[in-house]
């Protein structure tokens, strides 16, 4: 059913903050480096809006301290595309990624972990476009990049991994997308044990492959893994719970089970609404999923209903 088009949402995560701080050795380096510690709290707790002033000012004090084209100042550029990227306002994490790369490729040179990163997140950021020609040659290097410097079992190379699976699966190529999933869940797994959030994304990206396979028991089983998962990391509330809830109810709508993935779907809108607010793009994919259900069972108006809200919010955000 065309509702499920964005059943599964891929790679929600899978977006790289920096790990390091810089060199705090000025005024203004500590009160940015404090800064960057409280946003990255934030960014856990998918307290995205609360992250973003902070994300904001400490960029602010790197490019008054260091100039708009310095070392110091890349990182704080990739943090608040992702912060952006996360509250769906891609045309503006677009050009702050653009530059953390250019400054990155500048400093470091063409093959540094950092810049395979940022290759990641821009990546991912064309992927959620549905960019798909833009998105897999920048993934396709920063694998490349990761598998020449950490290896290919460190589980940096993860997020590309299931960055450019999601491009396949968003293409329909599920027989590319399916190994890349499974490389990358086994080298988490290898690397963090069985219950490491990290591993969700992968998790439900892989359930969605199987769902479009028709292999509803295998996804089941993965969603339900991934939600507990996500549920015992983060909390009921956090953003990746909601996704999940999505998830699920996307294969209960898609096998008739309507009454369940009906609620799944209404809870993962609520859950959404407290942690994101009213007009995030994500929720606008669940209502299109829910209003895939309504209309599957005749009901028509509530359907409408629904669809009026969505492309509200559409709208708003300029989301496709």
């Amino acid at each position: 059913m065309k509702a499920l088009r964005a059943s599964i949402r891929v790679a929600v995560t899978a977006l790289a903050l920096s790990l390091s701080l810089g060199a705090p050795s000025h005024a203004a380096e500590d009160e940015a480096g404090t800064l960057i510690l409280q946003m990255k709290e934030f960014y856990r707790a998918g307290k995205y809006t609360e992250a973003l002033p902070l994300a904001q000012k400490a960029l602010a004090l790197r490019e008054k301290e260091f100039g708009p084209d310095d070392d110091n100042v890349a990182m704080p550029l990739n943090d608040l595309g992702t912060i952006h990227y996360n509250l769906g306002q891609y045309a503006v994490a677009e050009p702050l990624y653009k530059r953390s790369l250019a400054i990155r490729e500048k400093t470091l040179g063409p093959d540094h972990p950092e810049v395979a990163m940022v290759l990641n997140n821009l990546g991912d950021l064309y992927r959620a476009e549905g960019r798909y020609a833009d998105a897999e040659p920048l993934l396709k290097r920063s694998i490349a990049i990761d598998e020449k410097t950490v290896g290919p079992d460190d589980p940096s190379i993860v997020l590309p991994l299931s960055n450019l699976a999601a491009v396949y699966s968003g293409q329909g190529r599920y027989d590319q997308a399916v190994p890349l999933f499974k490389r990358g869940l086994a080298v988490l797994e290898k690397a963090n044990g069985p219950d490491d959030p990290e591993a969700t994304v992968l998790m439900s990206n892989l359930a969605d492959a199987y769902i479009n396979r028709h292999r509803y028991a295998d996804a089941e089983r993965l969603l339900k893994r991934a939600m507990a998962v996500t549920e015992k990391a983060y909390g009921p509330d956090h953003p990746d719970v909601a996704q999940a809830l999505n998830n699920l109810a996307a294969l209960y709508a898609r096998q008739g089970r309507n009454a369940e993935a009906e609620r799944l779907f209404k809870q993962s809108v609520a859950t959404m609404e407290k942690t994101l607010g009213p007009n995030h793009p994500d929720i606008a994919d669940v209502l299109e999923n829910l209003a895939g259900l309504y209309k599957d069972q005749g009901r028509y108006a509530d359907a409408q209903q629904v669809l009026k809200r969505s492309m509200a919010i559409r709208g708003k955000t300029g989301a496709i």
